[in-house]
This record gives structure tokens, C-alpha cells and sequence, in this order.
């Protein structure tokens, strides 16, 4: 198996920025991120829903953010297997600040034979900030589980 590019694919859940639709600020966070800026391009396709898009040396990038849903999502995608993509995922974290992330890595290339084409997938779902009460909770699920 030839592995010829990762993608990591991010989803921002409940994000609290400020200045959550704000595009230049959010332009100026990935060209400070990434080492070659790309030149990117910023739609507004509703009033509640932004989009950027941008190529670079390696790869490219989507943001788009829907600014009604507090919700943000972007595909990174990079032309070598050691590139990090990781990187600009932390830059972009700290400018939404998210209650909860969810990220997939997936390794893109010659898998070799036809049934070996499955993309290996890495899924991860973390949450940013802790639940409150849980302690209630699982004990009205306990309590509930009785009768």
C-alpha cells in the first residue's frame, strides 16, 4: 500500500468566538498557520453560511461555518503522508473555541489490490469543556434502570 495523501476532515460543535463570522480574521488565522499562505477565496453563500477555500503548496483546505448553528467544518487535505495537517487544526480550535470536536484521518492512495481499497479511517470525538451534573445523571439513569 502506497499511501500518497491524508486528509483530515473537523467538525466544531457549540463554538463560542466572538467573532465566529468574522471571514479576514479567520483568513488571517490560517495564512498564520500554515508556512506557504495560500491565496483564499471567501464566499458568502447565506447569511448563515461562509465558505473559504484555499490552495497551497501541498494540499488545500475548506472552511465552511455556519454561523446560525455555531457550527464550523473543514476538510484539509495534504499531498504527502507525513504532512500535518494537525497544525492548522490546532489554529483553527483556538479561533472557534468549540465545546466539542469531532476529527477523521484518512489516509488516501494505492491501496493495491481492489479489496484493499477501504481508506483506514481514524475517528475521534472529544469534548472541550466538562459536562456539569453528570453525577445526577447517572443516577437518574440508575434510578430510572430499577423500576
Amino acid at each position: 500500500m502506497e499511501i500518497m495523501a491524508r486528509q483530515l476532515t473537523i467538525d466544531f460543535y457549540n463554538c463560542s468566538a466572538k467573532n465566529f463570522s468574522d471571514v479576514e480574521e479567520l483568513k488571517t488565522v490560517i495564512r498564520s498557520v500554515i508556512n506557504n499562505p495560500p491565496e483564499l477565496l471567501s464566499a458568502a453563500i447565506s447569511d448563515k453560511h461562509i465558505s473559504i477555500v484555499g490552495a497551497f503548496d501541498g494540499g488545500h483546505l475548506a472552511v465552511h461555518v455556519y454561523t446560525e448553528l455555531k457550527y464550523a467544518a473543514v476538510d484539509i487535505f495534504t499531498c504527502s503522508e507525513d504532512a500535518e495537517p494537525e497544525m492548522l487544526s490546532k489554529g483553527l480550535r483556538k479561533f472557534f473555541k468549540p465545546d466539542k470536536i469531532k476529527s477523521t484521518f484518512l489516509k488516501r492512495g494505492d491501496f493495491g489490490r481492489q479489496k484493499d481499497m477501504k481508506p483506514k479511517i481514524k475517528t475521534r470525538v472529544a469534548p472541550l469543556r466538562k459536562i456539569k451534573s453528570t453525577g445526577a445523571k447517572v443516577i437518574k439513569k440508575l434510578v430510572a434502570s430499577d423500576r
